[in-house]
C-alpha cells in the first residue's frame, strides 16, 4: 500500500468512526492546493453550521507530533486537526492540553470550534495494527544522511559517492535512501552520472519526517552521558567549536534571546568527548541538566555557527524535548532560519 492510499484509508476510517460515535457528519475534501502543507479539508456539519478544518494525516502520533503543529499554527490552532489510526488516552489528554484537535479510527476525537465542542478518549481501534518499521530514509543512517542534504540544497546534485563521503555514511545507504525518497515523493531525479539532476521536493513535509526520525532513531544513539555542574556554569562558558558546540536550549537562547535555558545540550567530538567535562568540572549524573551528544556530521560540510550547531539541529533539539515551554522559541527559529531551507526551488 503506497503512502497516499494509506493516508486516505486512515482519513476515511476516522471520519466514519466519528460519525458512528458522535453522529457528527464530516465530508472529506481532497481538493487542496499543492503548496498547502495539509492532506485534506474536513467539512464538519453540525446543526446547520459548517466548520472547515485543515487535516494532516499521521500514521502514528509521537511526542514530537504533539508539539510540532503548534510551531506553525500557534495562533490559529483551531483551524488544524491531526488524523491518525489510534490516539491513546494519554496522548489525547496531551493534545487537548496543547490545543491540538485530533480524530482517529477508534472514534476518539477532540474538536473545539465554537459552537461545537467534542472530546472523546479511551476508545480502542480493533483494526489497528502496528505499522511496519521505519524505512531506510528515516532510520538512523537515513536521518544522518538527510541532515547535510537539508542544510545544503546543492549537495543532492553531487555524485552518490560524494554525498556518502560528506554525510559520513556508506555508499549503499545513499543508493537505498535516494530510491526511497523518490518512492515517497520527496526527490525528483533525472538522468544518470554526469547528466544526473536532482532536487528535494515537499521539503517542509520532509523536514517534519526528519525531525521525528532524529528524535526517535538517531538521537538516542548519540548520547554520551548526562552530567551536572555548578549552578549557572554555562552563563560565561565559551566552547571551542573544534571540540564542542551548544545545541538545544542554550543555542536557542543565543539565537533568539527569547528563552531562559533550564537544560544544556552539547555536541562533542566522538574522539575527544571528555575535554569539556574536565574544563567545566561536570560530574556524571543520570538526572543531570547537561546532556552530551556525539557530533554526527562532518564540520567541514556543515560549519559551526560560532560555538553553536546549525539552527536546524537547534530546532530539532527543542522539538525532541517534548516541552511546551520551548514552543515559542522553536517558532521563532523556524520562521527566521528554517523556512528558507524548506522553500521550494
Amino acid at each position: 500500500m503506497n503512502t497516499t492510499t494509506l493516508e486516505n484509508e486512515i482519513l476515511q476510517n476516522a471520519v466514519n468512526a466519528c460519525a458512528k460515535g458522535t453522529g457528527i457528519k464530516v465530508k472529506i475534501n481532497h481538493d487542496v492546493k499543492a503548496d498547502r502543507m495539509i492532506d485534506a479539508l474536513l467539512d464538519v456539519q453540525y446543526h446547520g453550521i459548517n466548520i472547515t478544518l485543515e487535516a494532516e494525516v499521521r500514521t502514528k502520533i509521537t511526542t514530537v507530533d504533539a508539539l510540532r503543529p503548534l510551531v506553525k499554527v500557534m495562533h490559529e490552532a483551531e483551524k488544524y486537526i491531526i488524523v491518525a489510526p489510534q490516539v491513546t488516552a494519554q496522548m489525547a489528554e496531551r493534545l487537548r492540553a496543547g490545543g491540538i484537535q485530533f480524530m482517529d479510527g477508534a472514534g476518539n476525537v477532540y474538536i473545539n470550534r465554537s459552537p461545537l465542542y467534542l472530546f472523546v478518549k479511551g476508545n480502542k481501534n480493533p483494526g489497528f495494527t502496528k505499522l511496519p518499521k521505519t524505512g531506510r530514509a528515516f532510520n538512523q543512517t537515513g536521518v544522518q544522511l538527510l541532515f547535510p542534504l537539508l542544510c545544503n540544497k546543492d549537495l543532492v546534485n553531487q555524485p552518490y559517492r560524494t554525498i556518502a563521503t560528506r554525510a559520513a555514511v556508506a555508499y549503499g545507504v545513499v543508493q537505498l535512501t535516494m530510491q526511497e525518497l523518490k518512492e515517497l515523493g520527496f526527490l525528483e531525479e533525472t538522468g544518470t552520472r554526469r547528466n544526473r539532476k536532482a532536487r528535494l521536493i515537499k521539503k517542509e513535509a520532509l523536514l517534519e519526517r526528519w525531525i521525528t526520525g532524529f528524535a526517535e532513531q538517531l538521537r538516542p544513539k548519540l548520547v554520551h552521558g548526562r552530567y551536572t555542574g555548578d549552578a549557572g556554569w554555562w552563563s560565561n562558558a565559551v566552547l571551542d567549536p573544534e571540540t564542542a558546540l551548544w545545541g538545544g536550549e542554550i543555542a536557542a537562547a543565543k539565537l533568539t534571546r527569547h528563552l531562559k535555558p533550564h537544560d544544556a545540550i552539547i555536541y562533542v567530538d566522538k574522539d575527544n568527548p571528555n575535554e569539556i567535562l574536565l574544563k567545566y568540572r561536570l560530574r556524571k549524573d543520570p538526572l543531570g541538566e547537561v546532556t552530551l551528544l556525539y557530533r554526527f556530521w562532518d564540520p567541514d560540510v556543515i560549519a559551526a555557527n560560532q560555538d553553536m550547531v546549525h539552527p536546524l539541529l537547534v530546532y530539532a533539539d527543542l522539538m525532541a524535548t517534548g516541552e511546551q515551554r520551548n514552543l515559542e522559541t522553536a517558532r521563532i527559529i523556524y520562521e527566521k532560519y528554517i523556512l528558507q531551507l524548506v522553500g521550494e526551488d
